[in-house]
């Protein structure tokens, strides 16, 4: 019996789903967890993504966790899966961390409309 190859994990899916997405590529994102109604997107902090004054642009922050928000729901919905809104709040700039992590969790998984939160 040939040897078969193991199926692809769901972070290599993940992190290929990712790739062929050209704005993440220049940011540099990637998944670093995929779980059912979990993921990790994390990006290093470069000084092209601060503002003047030092701290990472808010948009980068919303992107990474839209882009969390969307892997996560991906792994209970399906890969058709995209962000209808989202409300962000910032309790303090992003400055000194070599890497910003958004982390995503599903409140109410299987249902859509679906409810998740990022931290």
């Amino acid at each position: 019996m040939p040897d078969t190859p193991p199926p692809e994990s769901t972070l290599d899916l993940a992190n290929g789903v990712l790739s062929a997405q050209p704005f993440s590529r220049l940011l540099g994102a990637r998944v670093t967890v995929s779980e059912r109604g979990r993921a990790v997107l994390e990006l290093d902090v470069r000084d092209d993504l601060r503002q003047q004054n030092g701290f990472v642009y808010g948009g980068v922050l919303a992107y990474a966790a839209d882009n969390a928000l969307t892997f996560a729901g991906g792994t209970v919905l399906g890969p058709s899966v995209l962000t209808g809104g989202f409300s962000i709040e910032y309790p303090r700039p992003a400055r000194g961390s070599p890497s910003v992590p958004a982390r995503t969790s599903w409140s109410t998984p299987g249902a859509a409309p679906c409810a998740a939160a990022t931290w």
